[in-house]
Order: C-alpha cells, then structure tokens, then sequence
C-alpha cells in the first residue's frame, strides 16, 4: 500500500497523525509526505519522523503549489497497488488500514474503494459525532451508484479510505476549483463500487484551521486550491455542474447509461436561479467597457 499525506502549514497535528498511521497493525506500506513548502516547523517534524522510520518518503517542495496539486502528486508517486489519501490532522483506528486490506483483497476490482465508517473529533481530539456517509455504492449500474451518491454526499470522508491505485489514476484527480472532490468522488462511482465497513476506524477532525473554515469565500477556497486562481471571480455552481457533466462524458458507460447520469445531474443541480446568477455575472464581468 501507498499513502499519501499532502501537507501545508499543518505542524499542530501532523506528528499525531503520522504516528495514527505507523502505529497501525498493517505495516507494509510506504509513507509519501510531500510538503508544500511550510514556513512552521512542519518540515522538522518530517524530517525526524522520516529518520525514525524507513517507511517514510519526505519530499520537500520550496513554494506552495496549492492543495489539488499536492494532493495530485502524492497520488502520482505511489508505487503499490493500493493508495490511500491521509490529511495531516485526521486520525485513524490502529485496524483501519488492516480492515481495509482484507475486504478490498476478498473483493473482486469491480470494486474500487473501500471506506470505514467516521467519527467526528474536535481540535483537541474529543469525540463529537458519529457520522453517517451512507455511500456503500454496490449497484451494477453507474447511474444509480452516481444519484445515491449526489444524493447522499455531505463530508468527503470516503475519499480517505482505500483505493485501487489504478483506477485513482484513471480519473482527472483533484481539481484546481472549490469541491472538487465530489466530481472525484463522482468519477470513481462512475468507474467502479465503494463498500462501507460497518466499524467507526476514521477519526475526522473538525476545527477551525481546516480549509473550509478559514477561507471563507469562494475565492479564498479557489486559491487554496491553487494559488494560481488568485484575483479570478469564481461560479462554485456552475463549474462543479461542468466538471460534473464533463465526467459523465468521460465515463466508459453505456451511452442510455451517460444520459440517466446527465439527467440525476440535471435533478440535482434545480438551482437554476443561482447557475443563471453566477453566468450573468461572469459574462458582465468580460463585457468590454
């Protein structure tokens, strides 16, 4: 197994969560830390974590590219057949990746990841919540695995389970533009099954570091992302129904298959008072003067 830690800035829990993972009683897997280049201790810490334990891989990047292309490159240098994306805050169940292992191993590749069930933790690791994904996506048909999972999708949590590398790679990755991991999520539903297993082994934390809390725009979100967006007006809506439609395009479904997808989509996204807002907008915005 390969699992990949992107990491900025993320020196208050990153030993915590390095050693949730060393400590795991599956052992045989490579850790890969690539660092976007921090400016607090977090490259320390790395560099003593990598010294104690040969299975940790510390890159050192000199200037931050951005969230989606470090959690791009973690995924690109993985060298097993199974990855695993991990932030630097959460924590996880000594079994979590032993549990993950074996039912991904007894399973055929049809099914393309696998994810235990969460708990919500705060910034000093008390339990807060037991959260329900619900998106133990078995059907045979890629449409209905995409509506249960428009449907059901609240927290990315399953994307931090375990994935066949393969077929990660298979996808367009993370995007460079706010929620992007829903439209990776909906391509690997397209692709393949999730399985849910019943134990709570992923500790989530919730504080108020986390992206989504301290970049309160749109915009904000957008540059961390990629800090390339930075001075661009961002149309959250629009393009998340986009990048959704363009996935559907991208899929290996059968063509009354793609359309049942489009049209899930078409139901979802009914905010059609706030799409035709956001392209307004943006077409005032190019209007020469």
């Amino acid at each position: 197994m390969s699992i990949g830690i992107p990491v900025y800035n993320g020196a208050r829990y990153l030993e915590e969560a390095v050693r949730s993972l060393l400590d795991q009683t599956f052992r045989d897997f490579e850790l890969i830390i690539s660092d976007n280049g921090s400016t607090d201790e977090t490259e320390s810490i790395c560099r003593v974590l990598s010294a104690e334990d040969d299975r940790i891989r510390y890159i050192r990047h000199d200037t931050n590219r951005g969230a989606a292309w470090n959690f791009n490159l973690v995924l690109t240098e993985a060298t097993a057949d199974y990855f695993k994306w991990a932030s630097h805050d959460d924590l996880h169940e000594p079994t979590f990746l032993a549990r993950c292992v074996e039912t991904m191993d007894a399973l055929d590749e049809g099914t393309i990841l696998c994810y235990p069930k969460t708990v919500e933790i705060d910034a000093e690791g008390r339990q807060v919540a037991d959260l329900e994904d619900n998106l133990n996506l078995q059907s045979d048909s890629p449409s209905l695995r995409l509506r249960k999972l428009l449907r059901e999708y609240s927290l990315s949590n399953p994307i931090f389970g375990l994935l066949r590398t393969k077929a990660a790679l298979g996808t367009r990755m993370l995007g460079t533009y706010p929620s992007s991991d829903i439209v990776l999520l909906a391509e690997l539903a397209l692709s393949g099954k999730f399985v849910e297993i019943p134990e709570r082994l992923f500790l989530r934390r919730i504080h108020p570091e986390r992206s989504v809390e301290a970049n309160t725009t749109p915009e904000q979100v957008a540059v961390w992302f990629d800090p390339g967006n930075h001075g661009r007006r961002v149309s959250p809506r629009t393009r998340l129904l986009a990048e959704h439609a363009k996935a559907v395009g991208l899929a290996s479904a059968r063509p009354l298959e793609k359309l049942r997808c489009w049209w899930y989509l078409l139901l979802y996204y009914r905010w059609w008072h706030v799409i035709p807002g956001e392209v307004k907008r943006a077409l005032l915005r190019t209007r020469p003067a």
